[in-house]
């Protein structure tokens, strides 16, 4: 999407350290919490995307696209599919 294999390489391996702009990267730390601990969300996690910006359009945006992707790749490991086959 941006071009930029470094920036994409650079975000998955430390979203902390990125070159992100504060309204990113509450993005990709909520995404990251809804990834990691869905159960421990709260509205707190919600007023954080609200606090740079996001209206509740945009949050609900964001949590059903981090939501999709985080079906769509259990469903692709529960699968095998990216997986390089056994001899």
């Amino acid at each position: 999407m941006t071009g930029d294999d470094g920036f994409v390489a650079q975000v998955r391996e430390d979203p902390k350290t990125a070159e992100l702009t504060p309204r990113e990267r509450a993005i990709v730390a909520f995404a990251e919490r809804m990834t990691r601990e869905p159960c421990q969300l709260s509205p707190a996690d919600l007023d954080s995307l609200r606090a740079v910006g996001l209206d509740e359009r945009g949050v609900v945006q964001v949590t059903a696209i981090a939501g999709f992707f985080n079906y769509v790749n259990r469903v692709a490991d529960a699968l095998g599919v990216g997986r390089d086959a056994e001899p």
